[in-house]
């Protein structure tokens, strides 16, 4: 087998690891590209591992991606989020258990925004692809005991005032087409009975499509929110619901261009986050993924 071949076993993982470093899905393919290039350079016996290798690289690759990112979301107009990605495809690795489908989830991502740059590696690292605190320690150059205490602090970081809330495939379909129904009806009391009392909305336009700019707090103004946002959408938006990010979630199709996504974040009380991705560049991955074929079939 030759070089490129190898690499393109192994690129469905690489991109694995970029997306959940970087939230971004165009950044992990040119990163994923950048380790090709690393790896085509390679001398001849330097690499004896190609998995292992092509790891390190692109995790580092990723670190450097994230300390400048950071710099560039602080100039982002209006909230950031991440860019959604189709998980029923095997894009992002098996989606069996709740747990999977919550470390992809864009709350999650966005709370992966708190960490630095080497807690969100030893995060990754270790949650989903079971790297040991000494084999972390030796993709990001670190101590073994720096890369465990890297992690303990990176959970501690993610899972504080985090609400905890299984469900499954189908009751969160189930309850996004409630959610949705009661919307697009303009109906409150069946939309704000769905709502936590401290519900928030963020909404992504990144400057270049109408959107909220600051996020939508508590039950009766995000259930006017959405009833306004919904009445505008009344005609010539398709909505459709698809899984992304390990759960349903809805497309608005305009003339036959993606143009949004919402996505609902559930706790205990009822639905406690919605995201509301509608910046074009963010849509553009997964409106290519839609166009073509499944990768299972």
């Amino acid at each position: 087998m030759d070089k490129a071949q190898q690499f393109e076993e192994l690129r469905p993982r690489l991109f694995s690891l970029a997306y959940r470093m970087l939230g971004s899905a165009a950044e992990a393919e040119d990163a994923v590209q950048d380790a090709y290039l690393r790896w085509h350079g390679a001398e001849p016996g330097q690499v004896t591992a190609p998995g292992p290798w092509l790891a390190k690289v692109l995790t580092n690759l990723c670190l450097n991606r994230l300390t400048s990112a950071r710099v560039r979301r602080v100039e982002y107009v209006g909230p950031w989020l991440p860019e959604p990605v189709r998980t029923d495809d095997g894009t992002l690795g098996p989606m069996e258990t709740a747990e999977q489908r919550e470390a992809v989830s864009l709350a999650v991502l966005v709370l992966m925004e708190r960490l630095t740059p080497p807690e969100r590696a030893a995060v990754v690292l270790r949650d989903a692809f079971g790297y040991s605190h000494r084999d972390i320690a030796a993709v990001i150059d670190c101590s073994e005991a720096n890369a465990r205490q890297l992690y303990r602090r990176a959970k501690q970081h993610v899972t504080d005032g985090r609400q905890k809330f299984e469900s499954s495939r189908e009751s969160s379909s189930g309850l996004l087409a409630r959610f949705l129904e009661a919307a697009a009806q303009g109906a409150m009391g069946p939309l704000e009975a769905l709502l936590a009392d401290d519900v928030v909305a963020w909404s992504d336009g990144g400057g270049k499509v109408r959107a909220a700019r600051q996020p939508v707090v508590g039950r009766e103004r995000v259930a006017r929110y959405l009833a306004g946002l919904f009445a505008r959408w009344a005609s010539g938006v398709r909505i459709e619901i698809v899984e992304a990010n390990g759960s349903a979630v809805a497309l608005g199709w305009e003339d036959g261009a993606l143009t949004s996504l919402g996505a609902l974040e559930v706790g205990e009380a009822g639905i406690i986050g919605i995201q509301i991705v509608r910046n074009p560049d963010k849509l553009a991955f997964l409106a290519g993924q839609l166009r073509e074929p499944s990768r299972n079939t």
